[in-house]
């Protein structure tokens, strides 16, 4: 295996700026981190963008110090810490790393081996990089927030799925079809986006830049029993709770300032939050549980019973590229997932 530099490629930024700012995203050089205990050094060989990019770029100004960003990677081990049980180098691995960590737009990148997982032997580094976190929410928010059980073909019942060509939409449904029994809703806004949401398994696709309750009625005439909302929960929830049926549940994973949740109460309709960084933000317990998550993510893929939600490659990992993919994803059109590939 190649050694290890001491120092490395990454694209960063020193100020919350505006993508068309020209030092909105730089090129740096910055040394290669060092590993604790229970880290892999991963060399980085795709990555791939979320909304959280542009969110934390624009929402955490680092007063001239050097952050990167960068939530979705896939590579291969190169070294690994003292106390590490999981990998061994040369594994090929994908993953979302953790949010209050340097990201994963470098050439090298340490991350607790708890949230990684082997990739899909059936998929590129490109291929791959594009699920981790899209995959992790979708599973969280439908397995464990909502509680629908898994390989439960019988479990009837209908789920509405906001943005269904979006990155967590599409994983969400393509999981929904693969290990539940029940029927999709999914939204989009265009006939591209609607026909992804489509391919992607959902049963019926409507409109959400139309009110949504009486689409709803005629989608789901016996009603909903839950909705994973990935935008727009706040100027939706009236319609929610309308369409959702007595002890329905809401996950969502959206931003808001406020929600109306007494909206809810006569139904019994219950209100989940899904958001996969708490795990390795807090340092929970079950901080594994990503790793055996993943895992899972991968044996579906090469079992063809889920499919890569890249759509787009912009080309290498350098600061042009990720300011086009932020430019997109800043813009709210995007399809699928948009991936950058080497360095």
């Amino acid at each position: 295996m190649t050694p290890v530099p001491a120092t490395m490629p990454a694209v960063a930024y020193r100020r919350s700026l505006p993508i068309d700012h020209p030092q909105s995203l730089v090129d740096v050089e910055l040394p290669v981190p060092e590993i604790g205990p229970r880290d892999l050094l991963v060399r980085v060989e795709a990555v791939a963008l979320n909304p959280v990019d542009h969110k934390v770029r624009l929402g955490a100004d680092p007063g001239g110090e050097v952050r990167v960003l960068g939530w979705d990677a896939a590579g291969t081990v190169v070294a690994v810490g003292a106390q590490v049980e999981l990998f061994a180098a040369g594994d090929e691995v994908y993953y979302a790393g953790a949010l209050e960590r340097p990201g994963a737009n470098s050439r090298y990148h340490a991350v607790d081996e708890r949230l990684v997982a082997r990739k899909p032997a059936s998929l590129s580094f490109t291929e791959a990089a594009a699920l981790p976190l899209t995959s992790l929410t979708a599973w969280e928010g439908l397995f464990e927030r909502l509680g629908l059980g898994t390989g439960d073909p019988a479990r009837t019942g209908t789920l509405l799925v906001t943005a269904g060509a979006g990155g967590v939409g599409s994983l969400v449904t393509q999981l929904a079809r693969a290990l539940t029994g029940l029927t999709v809703i999914a939204t989009a806004s265009r006939p591209q986006s609607a026909a992804f949401a489509r391919r992607m398994g959902a049963d019926h696709v409507i409109d959400h830049t139309r009110p949504l309750g009486p689409q709803l009625v005629e989608a789901a005439p016996q009603g909903l029993d839950y909705v994973f909302s990935t935008a727009g929960t706040d100027r939706n929830l009236a319609a929610y709770a309308e369409a959702l049926n007595p002890f329905g549940a809401i996950v969502a994973v959206d931003d808001f300032d406020s929600l109306d949740i007494g909206l809810l109460k006569t139904k019994s309709i219950s209100f989940h939050w899904e958001f996969m960084y708490t795990r390795s933000m807090y340092r929970t317990a079950d901080q594994a549980a990503q790793h055996r998550i993943l895992t899972r993510i991968a044996r579906l893929v090469d079992a063809g019973r889920l499919v890569t939600t890249a759509t787009r490659d912009l080309g290498p990992v350098n600061a042009a590229n990720l300011r086009t993919a932020h430019r997109l994803q800043e813009s709210g059109t995007v399809i699928g997932k948009t991936t950058l590939t080497g360095f």
